[in-house]
Formats: structure tokens, C-alpha cells, sequence
């Protein structure tokens, strides 16, 4: 029997390079053979974001093509190694991101004046939406002509953002902190708090999980 004509194949790869772009975590566990071609792929991803934003991306990353990372300058972004981001995310500096920071798809980050700074090994779910500024509120004009503040957003090391979570202007996350699912971070939150609600309260330490 004679193998199907090429054009009936199933485009594999192009169904690969999709799931990877939103189960970004796959790619550190590619096989050789399927390095072969996606190395290159984001080898050209990356090269693309660093040559038309001001963006430093670190070693052994993955950006899919389907973010939207935007930095200008003054408003750079800096990436760690071995860090992922998720399609359809949408990334606007100020931001520097440590090592092995993963971000997943839909996530809305955008860092003001004064930034976000996530830390070394810390997981961002699905569909977080972090502004690190606030319009002004007063009554006598319309908000969207008031100006904007900004203290900037500083979340601590191997700490876990759950999907749909939410962190305002102004917040710092300590280290090994939990941030659960459609939180509302309005406060600082301590080293190994569990938080969780809205506005996020805390419900529990990590240090009493085995």
C-alpha cells in the first residue's frame, strides 16, 4: 500500500509548536529529535522580541509566539534563565523576572512607572492580571483624565500565583507565599501565607503543609 501523498499528512509540527506555546513546561522536556527543529523555532521567537522591544531574555527559555511582550525604553524587561510565558499573555514594562519564572497563558502583567520584580522559581497560573499602578479618583474630572500613580509590585521567591488571582499597585508577596485561585491581593503578604479570597486574607503557612 502506498503511503498517503504529503499533503495529507497531519501537520504534526504545527500542532506541537501550539500546545507547547500553552503548556510551555513541555519544552524542557523535549526529546533530541524534536530540539532539532524547536530550538531553532524559538532561537528565532526570542531573537524577534530582542531585536524590536527592549527586552533581555536569559538562557534555555521559552516564549511562545503568541505572547505580547511590549517594553520600551525606560520601560525595559528582563527575563531570567529557563523561564516560560505562555501564549496570549500580555507582558508591558517595566518587569524583570528571575530564574525559572513560568507565566501561563493569559496573564496580564503590566508594570507602571516603578515595575514588577517576580523572584527566582515562582509560578504564575493562568489568566493573573498584575497592574502595578492605579488612575487617580478624584471626583471633580473624569478617571481617564487623571493621572495615573505608581509604587510598583514586588512578589518574592518560589512563590505560587493561582489562575484567575488578582494583585493591585503597591503589594509585596514574601518568599514561598501561596496566592489562591481568584484571590485579590490588596495588602503585603508574608513569607509562607497562604491567602486566599477578596479582598485575599490569610488562610493558612506553607511551613504546616507536609
Amino acid at each position: 500500500m502506498n503511503p498517503p501523498p504529503a499533503q495529507d499528512k497531519p501537520d504534526y509540527q504545527t500542532q506541537h509548536k501550539k500546545r507547547l506555546s500553552y503548556m510551555p513546561w513541555l519544552y524542557f522536556s523535549l526529546k533530541e529529535k524534536h530540539l532539532e527543529w524547536a530550538k531553532p523555532w524559538q532561537d528565532g521567537i526570542q531573537a524577534h522580541f530582542c531585536a524590536v522591544e527592549t527586552i533581555v531574555i536569559g538562557e534555555r527559555c521559552f516564549i511562545a509566539p503568541e505572547a505580547n511582550l511590549f517594553a520600551e525604553p525606560g520601560r525595559d524587561i528582563t527575563i531570567g534563565d529557563q523561564c516560560m510565558i505562555a501564549a496570549d499573555s500580555f507582558l508591558h514594562g517595566p518587569m524583570t523576572l528571575g530564574n525559572e519564572v513560568a507565566i501561563n497563558h493569559g496573564c496580564s502583567l503590566d508594570g507602571g512607572r516603578h515595575g514588577i520584580h517576580i523572584g527566582n522559581q515562582t509560578r504564575i497560573a493562568n489568566n493573573v492580571t498584575i497592574y502595578a499602578f492605579n488612575h487617580g479618583m478624584a471626583p471633580d474630572m473624569p478617571i481617564y483624565q487623571q493621572p495615573s500613580n505608581s509604587k510598583g509590585v514586588v512578589i518574592g521567591e518560589d512563590v505560587w500565583i493561582g489562575a484567575q488571582a488578582g494583585i493591585v499597585d503597591g503589594v509585596t508577596i514574601g518568599n514561598h507565599a501561596v496566592v489562591g485561585m481568584g484571590a485579590v491581593v490588596t495588602k503585603d503578604v508574608a513569607d509562607y501565607a497562604i491567602v486566599a479570597g477578596n479582598p485575599a486574607r490569610v488562610i493558612g503557612d506553607r511551613r504546616d503543609k507536609t
